[in-house]
């Protein structure tokens, strides 16, 4: 596995994480939060057997630049698509998680022409299955972090130094099996690049987005998405009416669900997610 640093007209630097050969079809793995292109350390080597893929950090994720604005989906797709257009990449399989699901809910409506398929995977999509108001029950813990994320500056004070209770209390309510699916190394990789400056600011940027990504895809799910959608969910996920949600929005949409894993499949079920991925992919070329 190869550690490229790519940087685009737009004046992003990205960070990426490369394996297998660039003459078959490409894969685009794209992480959330608290998260980076590291989620994918466990299915990258799977998939590089067969295909040419690419781990990117988003733009103020990980090890890529940290942009002082432009978090909204349009303008992250469009970031992305840059990227694809300087890689001379020619129908990719997007594949999304959390985050990654929303920039890849938008990037299949502004450029399909990039896309062989898209794969997105347990999301709270903003305008699909995250509404705007948030129901106070004895499920909204799961999104109290839509709220808090948002507001200023508030965050980076209260989390600073504290960047391994955060990840910690996320992989530990979140995932199923979470002792088994991180390592203390994997935890202590992500609190370095949580910790690194302007990073925490970075990946809240999105949450602060939000209410434009709303706006950007109410229009838009007036059309549906051309190219064929794979939509996964865990069993004990954040998303678990992601199909569902997703069925009405789409040509072709297809999904199944990971038995025992909660929100964190690309480590907590790495095999059974990479078969589905593959499997989907067959069945495009």
């Amino acid at each position: 596995m190869r550690e490229r640093f790519i940087s685009t007209k737009d004046n992003i630097t990205w960070h990426v994480y490369e394996d297998g050969k660039e003459q078959v079809t490409t894969i685009l793995l794209i992480a959330g939060f608290p998260q980076s292109a590291y989620a994918w350390r466990k299915i990258l080597p799977i998939l590089a057997k067969k295909y040419h893929v690419l781990a990117i950090d988003l733009p103020g994720q990980g090890y890529s630049s940290v942009p002082r604005s432009g978090y909204d989906t349009k303008t992250t797709a469009q970031r992305i698509h840059e990227l694809v257009v300087q890689l001379e990449l020619k129908k990719i399989l997007y594949v999304g998680h959390d985050v990654g699901s929303w920039i890849g809910y938008t990037y299949a409506h502004l450029f399909p022409d990039d896309l062989l398929g898209i794969t997105l995977i347990d999301a709270n999509i903003p305008g699909v299955t995250l509404k705007k108001q948030i129901p106070l029950d004895t499920e909204s813990w799961r999104s109290w972090h839509f709220l808090f994320n948002v507001i200023p500056d508030l965050p980076e004070e209260l989390l600073r130094d504290k960047e391994r209770v955060l990840i910690e209390w996320f992989f530990s309510n979140k995932a199923h099996n979470w002792r088994s699916a991180f390592t203390k190394e994997d935890i202590d990789e992500y609190v370095q690049e949580y910790r690194q400056l302007g990073v925490m600011r970075g990946m809240l940027g999105y949450y602060r987005a939000v209410l434009d990504d709303f706006k950007i895809n109410e229009p838009l799910g007036s059309q549906k998405i051309a190219v064929p959608i794979l939509a996964i969910n865990g069993e004990f996920g954040s998303s678990r009416d992601l199909l569902e949600k997703l069925k009405v929005l789409g040509e072709k949409v297809t999904g199944t669900m990971i038995k025992g894993s909660g929100h964190y499949i690309p480590e907590e079920k790495p095999d059974e997610l990479t078969a589905q991925i593959i499997e989907f992919i067959k069945s495009l070329i």
